[in-house]
């Protein structure tokens, strides 16, 4: 009843995904699979995107989500052209191609059983049990007992590779260092003049793209938790260290993941696994290790869903996994370093 209700509400809505303003705090306030995959305090805050109303999406930030073929099959979606993204545009010759994959049908622990089943009743822009079925950019339309993609059409319908029907929730540890020379002096940009920062990247296994190491919240999982799992395992290899081993780093990821940090970003994502039914929303979190002691105790090492990982320099000239260089974007403008040649680089767009 209650999704009817809502549905019936939201029928003349349609979003588009839109960057909101940053307001500033004071320090006061303080993978294929990636399925498994509130932070109190912050510096900068970066408000969750708006779901505006729009007769369309602007190409940019709903461009991965209509990709083909689907990650990892050969699948095509049915074309979405830019102007028939939005769902207030009338378009009754869509005809969205279904797919879920195998691995999401079987039923793992980290997937929602498929909607037509009668023993699964989901709270949607709910908590349901320990499932977080709210957006972060607010209520979303169902239709059909589907929940819809509130930034549009994508050409494909079911869930893909997602486990949960609607928002399914990640977080992204961006951890950052300064680049520093043989003497420890902080390295500027010859150009911008500004310092370069570096953060920790993984080159991730499923697609080959370079990306921020992270992965799914577990249900009644703490964000904060996640983040720190997350890193420790895709960046320090976590997984496959002794006991021993595995004390050592989680004392040093405990000092750096206690900071004072940067919520970057925490909404939709656009990406390429995403459906008109299961889509993709993070928080991207940024944790400065302003003097290097804490990391340089650390080595990295690839696991789990990492094929590779380094520190690499920020800059505009990077090429990052979904909507990554966006939010690495956004903690060079709020560190204060160096992005870009340009002397306005202007504001990210997602």
């Amino acid at each position: 009843m209650a999704g009817s209700v809502l549905g019936k509400a939201l029928a003349t809505v349609s979003f588009s995904v839109a960057l909101a303003s940053v307001s500033v705090m004071s320090l006061g306030c303080r993978s294929i699979p990636a399925y498994r995959n509130s932070l109190s305090s912050c510096w900068f805050h970066l408000n969750p995107i708006i779901m505006s109303g729009s007769n369309g999406a602007k190409q940019d930030s709903h461009n991965k989500a209509r990709t083909s073929p689907y990650p990892g099959s050969k699948v095509e979606r049915s074309q979405v052209p830019n102007e028939k993204v939005g769902w207030l545009v009338e378009w009754q010759e869509y005809n969205p191609v279904e797919y879920t994959a195998v691995s999401v049908l079987a039923g793992p622990k980290w997937a929602d059983p498929q909607i037509s089943e009668s023993n699964f009743s989901p709270k949607f822009n709910e908590k349901d049990g320990h499932v977080e079925r709210k957006s972060q950019n607010g209520l979303y339309e169902i239709e059909n007992g589907r929940p819809r993609n509130p930034a549009g059409r994508t050409g494909l319908v079911g869930r893909g590779l997602l486990g949960r029907w609607g928002p399914n929730h990640a977080v992204d540890p961006i951890i950052t260092r300064w680049k520093r020379d043989s003497s420890g002096n902080k390295i500027t940009h010859p150009v911008s003049g500004k310092n370069i920062l570096q953060f920790v990247a993984i080159q991730r296994k499923d697609c080959g793209e370079w990306a921020i190491p992270g992965g799914m919240v577990d249900p009644g999982e703490k964000i904060s938790a996640t983040l720190k799992r997350e890193f420790g395992e895709e960046a320090l290899n976590l997984l496959q260290k002794s006991s021993a081993e595995k004390r050592e780093i989680e004392e040093q990821l405990q000092k750096l993941f206690s900071q004072e940090h940067l919520v970057i970003y925490k909404g939709y994502v656009d990406d390429p696994r995403n459906t008109d039914n299961a889509w993709m929303e993070t928080e991207a979190v940024n944790y400065h290790d302003e003097t290097g002691e804490i990391m340089d105790s650390l080595t990295l090492e690839a696991g789990d869903d990492a094929g590779r990982v380094k520190w690499v320099d920020i800059s505009d000239k990077l090429k990052l996994y979904a909507s990554h260089s966006q939010f690495i974007k956004l903690v060079a403008e709020k560190r204060e370093a160096h992005w870009s040649e340009d002397s306005d680089p202007g504001c990210p767009g997602l």
